[in-house]
């Protein structure tokens, strides 16, 4: 009997059992007669009737009916206990396949997920990028690496409540139950024997179960087995979000952290933003559900493309220790023949101190490439930009620069502007209405609940405040990095007068 028998059968149990009456049938001899009463305990006290001759015999087969009914159900708790002990499957071989090719043979541990084993190498080539391979083998570490990054963090959002929901110890089994399919690339594990095909799975294609997104959305687990086949098993990222088809496009939906909820706002600015700079960008809309807000984005990949993250790009070298990590990944990248890389990171790392991002981290941007052929179309639309505009700060911490940090470069945004070769590109005349994007955004009447008046102020300031900057970065673009610390101390002490 599986677990989830197991468990269907515990319950139906109980609700049997529930249905019966308790306690015990006793006897009492007054004056040579005896009389029968039922007694059990309820709220603490104990209860007692007494009962007719018809009704002792009924009683007393259902009160000896709970009895065996209870003996079972013990029974079938000690052996799920058991069952939970002994592992689901020592071993799980199978083929890490990209789309309809074959990479690896692999051995994963059907309870943890890791690889145990790689026992062959087929395409060498169409490794994840960045592992690499000696004498013909890949490094295991490297592979292992790769594929719990493909799992759900252990911190996200409601992660601890929907693994308890799953019965699960961790996220990483997941990966196992869903073949490894992503809507962000072509990889997926295929299990020995199972005769899956990429065209029958995908999730491209194909529709996919909505059933972990519920779950990781809080909602009670619905009654029967859970269809594992989604995407939502292999999403990154803290903050609580699921895929979902929405007429017919395929869209992430992700919510906000306390006490502001305000990431999802600030990712609809961010589009209207780099709308008006002409940057690349993965378009984010509202939604509202059940009073909170959530951002939702379709996805930028499709089935024959696949994003690579800048974290595996920077894998395929060694990094010297004279090298610069911004100067690592434009040689890393470079080297790959990814176009545009350079001016790419000029528009990303401008954005990022336009809107304070705090967390462009290196899973948080990256490039494009064809599956099949493995060509390089270019860096991906920028997307991912909601940790911003001071979004789990209150208003005087916003206005205190010492409490913003940056990502990925350097740790303060005045450092990284350095890193621009050209503020050319930047037409400011279309940046004169942020504060009004800002406002409209901020201002829904929903919004209210999480964002008052005086915030949406301060960070309009704020921000007109660092357009400011730029614009004094561009007419002179030999600035160096005190001179920007000037300019920002110089608005910091304006917005507080």
């Amino acid at each position: 009997m599986t677990k989830q028998e197991y468990l269907q059968r515990i319950a139906a149990l109980t609700e049997q059992i529930d249905a019966l009456p308790r306690g015990y049938l006793s006897q009492k001899d007054v004056g040579g007669r005896v009389y029968f009463y039922h007694q059990w305990s309820e709220n603490g006290s104990k209860k007692s009737r007494y009962l007719k001759g018809e009704e002792m015999a009924v009683l007393s087969e259902q009160i000896e009916r709970r009895k065996q009914l209870q003996a079972a159900l013990k029974e079938a708790k000690t052996e799920l206990a058991g069952l939970s002990k002994r592992p689901v499957s020592a071993r799980v071989r199978g083929v890490l396949m990209h789309r309809t090719l074959s990479v690896a043979e692999l051995e994963l541990d059907g309870n943890t997920g890791f690889i145990q084993k790689i026992r062959a190498v087929y395409t060498p080539e169409h490794l994840p990028l960045g592992v690499k391979t000696k004498n013909g083998m890949a490094d295991r570490r490297a592979l292992n690496a790769w594929w719990v990054e493909r799992s759900i963090p252990a911190g996200r959002s409601g992660v601890r409540e929907a693994l308890e929901t799953l019965e699960l110890a961790d996220t990483r089994a997941l990966l196992i139950r869903c073949y490894g399919l992503s809507l962000s690339d072509q990889y997926w594990f295929c299990p020995e024997g199972s005769g899956l095909r990429w065209q029958d799975i995908n999730f491209f294609e194909h529709e996919f179960s909505e059933d972990i997104g519920d779950v990781l959305f809080g909602a009670n687990r619905a009654a029967g087995a859970l269809d594992f086949s989604s995407p939502d098993n292999t999403s990154d990222g803290n903050l609580k979000k699921r895929w979902k088809i929405i007429d017919g496009r395929r869209c992430l939906i992700k919510g906000g952290s306390n006490p502001y909820r305000q990431q999802p706002f600030n990712e609809v600015i961010a589009t209207q933003i780099m709308a008006r700079l002409g940057i690349p960008c993965v378009p984010y809309t509202l939604l509202w559900y059940k009073g909170a807000p959530y951002s939702v984005c379709e996805d930028f990949v499709d089935d024959s493309t696949e994003l690579v993250p800048a974290w595996r790009i920077i894998q395929t070298q060694k990094q010297p220790n004279n090298r610069s990590l911004y100067q690592h990944f434009v040689v890393c990248a470079e080297t790959l023949g990814i176009p545009g890389v350079v001016p790419f990171l000029d528009r990303m790392i401008v954005l990022d101190y336009l809107l304070l991002n705090e967390d462009r981290h290196l899973n948080n941007f990256g490039a494009l490439r064809r599956a099949e052929t493995l060509e390089w179309l270019g860096m991906a639309p920028v997307y991912d930009s909601g940790s911003s505009l001071g979004y789990d700060k209150t208003v005087p911490l916003m206005r205190n620069p010492d409490e913003v940090v940056c990502k990925p470069f350097k740790k303060r945004h005045e450092e990284q502007l350095e890193l621009v070769s050209s503020f050319d590109w930047i037409d400011f005349s279309a940046l004169r209405d942020v504060s009004a994007v800002i406002r409209r955004v901020l201002s829904d009447e929903r919004a209210v609940e999480y964002v008052d008046d005086r915030r949406v102020r301060v960070i309009c300031e704020l921000t007109e405040q660092r357009i400011r900057v730029l614009e004094s970065l561009a007419c002179s673009p030999g600035a160096r990095r005190d001179a920007i610390e000037d300019d920002v101390t110089e608005n910091i002490a304006a917005a507080y007068s």
